[in-house]
């Protein structure tokens, strides 16, 4: 490894030594039943399969695993996926348009979504609206190559968001809340046994959210209806049957987002309400999950589990753009693309996995095996205006607007379906009482066939990626680890004459340690890393005839360090957040993707009074470095820092009051400068939440 890597491991395991890291809450039992409050001690000892498959401790797994808990999702108010990935350490939230979202860890884009373990990940490295968490027990972020799990995908993380389950007894949650900018939110969560014996219970979740904006012209709605069926159908089988619905409707959208240089290259200066947008676009998004899951409990303490899966994503969106660079005296000089766009996706999967423990050499192991299929359509439907029309002049944008245009009918611009096949296999051996080892591999087969914009995109790819981590207990509170896999990335970006591009290859390392502090309250990671790839994806344009932009291949390396502290330093005072470092580099070692910051900084913290009804005061602080764009001219937003604060307290028993108060310190700044193309965060805002459980 290079030497930058040996520094930064002293510099990880002299952290290690002396910081404390990593909170999580107790995982489903045997049952699938899950616990929904935080358990505060041994946390790093509770089983997190979604790394290998395997039910492995976090000291156990020899990669780096944040989980955001119920307790933090609930104190700072993190109703939508962007508000909660924005406090998950090492993850950046590329907000480059109100209503689709990029997200990218260790320098590369996060393509691996899942439910429960469970997901497709070719069309989902793109969030279209707003992901709403209220079906969501908790969040796991697995950073790195996820080789056993997807067999696919960037080194940067998997995104694993946990659905709620019935629970054993009954239990249930009203909650409103009311905010800046008419905020209006609804919420209801009920679940229990169905019948006398408990075997069967149900869970039935509901939100619903409306809102204007500080952005000219942008008001959104979104909606939440979840229910989920488990049915112990004998001692050893537990049927699990669920069905979702997420629903976004936005108003004055923007497509793109504001130019941020004036022809001459000098950058433009806004007010955070400017928009490029109109009041005649809109984009509803319409995501419809089913899924049936059986688990069986095998002789000899193995276990077998089998999922389907459905997915229905359908978008409708009369969309502007914005292209063109303002001329410095007079404004102008910016004109509008326009187009409506009707898509459908249809995803089938089908998960199977087996694992137990085996016995061999006088000890016992784990093993798992896993098979998976997935089928995927997407056709996109493109109605795009003709004329471009010219803006107004920024200084009267959000008075005049460009008008809607004509349209001469639509055609299906685009029809692909990818099929994926998946077998997987690892084992955790117990060589010693102190080391330990994962070993396993990842065969994947992808098939492409269909058109985009009137290229074919065949596609028939396969790779077998193997895994080896090892860790080692040096005491009873701090292990060592080191893992190693292959990058097997397929991808679904189109180059200039939209052909599909080949998957990236590549490697993946990672090595760190892991400690437990105070009974097992406080839990540290330190962690180092390096991947390249050849050939990744990189925006290089946009074709104007079609909106869409186009990428290249690079030949792509990253190396870094991370380390993250999260759980309690005392029963009353929590901590959770992180530190990261990387370096990004192109084919002759200079830098790239300068939109992504080298140095980011995040951490929540709340304090807990039990003698003043439950009083609970928090912070959430997130910090990031610089970062840069290139257009007619180098543009740069300097580094800056948002600060949350959370304020909670029992009004009476069942009743719960949260106060959140958002950029507290008024900071304005660009979401992201992905695109080149950027518009501003929200200033200061407030919501009041009121809870009655029972």
């Amino acid at each position: 490894m290079p030497a930058r890597l040996f520094k930064l491991v002293l510099l990880a395991s002299a952290a290690a030594a002396t910081c404390g890291a990593a909170h999580a809450e107790d995982a489903a039992d045997a049952a699938g039943k899950v616990v929904d409050e935080v358990v505060v001690t041994r946390a790093a000892q509770q089983p997190v399969a979604a790394v290998t498959g395997l039910p492995l401790t976090l000291r156990e797994t020899p990669q780096s695993v944040t989980i955001i808990a119920p307790q933090q999702i609930r104190d700072f108010a993190l109703t939508s996926v962007n508000d909660l990935l924005a406090q998950a350490p090492g993850v950046n939230v590329e907000e480059i348009e109100t209503d689709r979202t990029q997200y990218n860890a260790r320098g590369f884009d996060i393509t691996n979504f899942q439910m429960d373990g469970v997901g497709l990940p070719l069309i989902w490295d793109i969030q279209f609206g707003q992901l709403d968490t209220a079906m969501f027990d908790r969040v796991e972020v697995i950073r790195g190559a996820n080789a056993l799990m997807t067999g696919i995908g960037n080194p940067s993380a998997t995104i694993n968001y946990v659905r709620k389950r019935p629970t054993a007894t009954f239990q249930g949650n009203l909650a409103a809340q009311v905010g800046s900018w008419n905020l209006k939110r609804l919420e209801a969560d009920l679940s229990g046994p169905l019948n006398a014996s408990g075997t069967v219970r149900g869970r039935v979740v509901l939100a619903g959210q409306e809102a204007d904006s500080y952005l000219d012209y942008y008001a959104s709605k979104r909606g939440v209806a979840y229910g989920v069926l488990a049915w112990d159908v004998t001692p050893d089988l537990t049927l699990t049957g669920g069905y979702s619905r997420n629903e976004s409707k936005s108003d004055g959208v923007l497509w793109g987002a504001l130019p941020l240089q004036y022809s001459d290259g000098a950058p433009i200066r806004y007010p955070r309400s400017a928009s490029s947008a109109a009041d005649w676009t809109y984009w509803n998004v319409v995501d419809k999950t089913s899924f049936l899951e059986a688990q069986y409990a095998l002789p000899a303490n193995w276990n077998l589990k089998a999922t389907g899966t459905y997915r229905e994503f359908d978008e409708h969106a009369e969309l502007l753009y914005a292209f063109g660079n303002p001329d410095p005296v007079t404004g102008e000089g910016v004109f509008g693309m326009a187009g409506i766009y009707p898509s459908e996706y249809r995803q089938y999967l089908l998960d199977v996995t087996a694992s137990g423990p085996f016995q061999a050499f006088g000890r016992t192991h784990e093993l798992a095996f896993g098979l998976s299929g997935a089928r995927g359509q997407g056709k996109e439907f493109e109605n795009f205006a003709e004329d471009f029309p010219a803006y107004p002049a920024i200084s009267l944008w959000g008075r005049e607007q460009v008008a809607r245009p004509a349209y001469p009918g639509e055609y299906l611009a685009a029809n692909q379906v990818d099929k994926l096949y998946r077998a997987s296999a690892a084992a955790h051996l117990n060589l010693t009482d102190e080391l330990k080892a994962v070993v396993g591999a990842t065969a994947v087969k992808l098939k492409s066939r269909g058109y985009s914009y009137g290229v074919d995109t065949p596609r028939d790819e396969s790779k077998v990626s193997p895994y080896v981590g090892v860790t080692y207990d040096l005491t009873s509170q701090v292990s060592l680890y080191a893992s190693y896999t292959d990058i097997f990335n397929p991808q679904s970006e189109e180059d200039v004459d939209h052909r599909t591009l080949s998957a990236a290859r590549g490697s993946s390392y990672e090595a760190g340690i892991k400690s437990e502090l105070f009974d097992h309250r406080l839990y540290l990671a330190a962690a180092i890393y390096q991947a390249e790839q050849t050939g990744l994806a990189e925006a290089a344009g946009v074709d104007l005839d079609t909106g869409k932009t186009y990428y290249e291949g690079l030949d792509t390396k990253v190396t870094g360090f991370e380390l993250e502290v999260a759980g309690r330093i005392t029963e009353n005072w929590t901590l959770n957040g992180g530190y990261s470092d990387l370096e990004i580099d192109g084919p002759t070692d200079t830098p790239i993707r300068t939109y992504i910051p080298r140095r980011t900084f995040k951490a929540a913290t709340t304090y807990t009074l039990p003698e003043l009804r439950n009083l609970r005061l928090g912070a959430a602080v997130r910090w990031q470095d610089d970062i840069s764009t290139l257009d007619l001219a180098p543009y740069r937003q300097k580094a800056y820092v948002v600060a949350d604060l959370t304020a909670s307290i029992d009004v009476t028993e069942q009743v719960r009051a949260t106060l959140n108060v958002r950029n507290v310190g008024d900071k304005k700044y660009l979401r992201s400068l992905m695109w080149n193309q950027a518009y501003y965060a929200a200033p200061r805002n407030v919501a009041l939440r009121v809870d009655y459980a029972f």
